[in-house]
């Protein structure tokens, strides 16, 4: 009785650490709180005597949660492909920023840290669910590549070689900006978006930039990447003209300092940015509602 009860208390423990592997993974609060609710279902399933034996109940949890991210990456292909536009991952608030949550939601349990910055997300969701799962686990986790085996069903060598495969993915550039020195930048493209001085903008965008928006089919948006510093000024200085009343807050958007849009109170955009030599490399603008709930204030 006491060892069951020990082991309920532990796997209680588990959830934060099972709710920031399953984001890694995902990049998907919704599958996020899905799959660790349903990893919890197949512990609570198990017979007290059957719980007793599992010497680790967190390392059960972690394989079982790690099972199922892998089936549902499995499945992500063709979800992707009836999908309107471009994916991209949930952002994550800094809850300090907004007021805190109740806590219980998996956007309040998250660590954000580089391994959540929309850049390296994107970079994830490039790799098989395999490469993805032994590199997440193992880099990000430290897990042995004899633990990831036995979620993958393969060997450790093969896991090893796997997260070798995805490790050459990561690119590996310069230096990398400090949050101050990305922060600096993003407040400059927030004055000149708000000024619509487009002159401004295309010297913080770096000639080769990259756009991407996802609205989901949702709300009106540009359904594939816009390439280049001058193209992205012109589409940001148009979104502008169209929304008046539109309200920018430099907020962190996944530890990353970001841009949120509002309207009305309401928001309805969240930017990410990569930012090289003081330059706007890479912009990420999530504007499907479903994937923006995290950022309702208080909720």
């Amino acid at each position: 009785m006491g060892t069951a009860e020990t082991s309920t208390g532990e796997t209680a423990d588990e959830r934060r650490q099972l709710i920031n592997v399953a984001y890694r993974l995902l990049g998907s609060l919704a599958e996020v709180e899905d799959a660790v609710q349903e990893a919890y279902a197949r512990w609570y399933a198990l017979p007290r005597s059957r719980q007793a034996e599992i010497v680790s109940p967190g390392a059960w949890l972690t394989t079982v949660t790690g099972r199922i991210c892998l089936d549902v990456l499995g499945s992500a292909r063709a979800r992707r492909e009836r999908y309107v536009g471009a994916w991209l991952p949930e952002p994550l608030p800094d809850r300090a920023e907004w007021g805190g949550g109740h806590g219980t939601d998996p956007a309040d349990q998250m660590v954000l840290d580089e391994s959540v910055a929309m850049a390296f997300l994107v970079v994830l969701d490039a790799m098989t669910p395999a490469e993805r799962v032994s590199f997440v686990l193992h880099d990000v986790f430290r897990y042995p590549f004899a633990e990831i085996a036995g979620i993958l069903g393969r060997t450790p060598a093969a896991c090893k070689q796997l997260a070798a495969s995805a490790r050459r993915r990561v690119h590996v550039g310069d230096a990398p900006v400090t949050a101050a020195g990305q922060a600096d930048v993003v407040r400059h493209v927030k004055e000149a978006w708000e000024t619509k001085d487009i002159a401004a903008l295309v010297g913080l965008l770096d000639p080769a930039a990259v756009m991407t928006a996802d609205g989901g089919g949702m709300v009106g948006t540009a359904l594939r990447p816009i390439g280049g510093g001058a193209r992205i000024a012109e589409y940001m200085i148009a979104i502008a003209g169209k929304a008046p009343g539109l309200e920018l807050l430099e907020r962190s958007v996944n530890g990353v300092p970001g841009l949120v849009a509002q309207h009305a109170g309401v928001v309805t955009t969240v930017a990410s940015f990569d930012v090289a030599d003081g330059r706007v490399t890479r912009i990420w603008a999530v504007r499907n509602p479903e994937k923006l709930r995290p950022w309702v204030r208080g909720g």
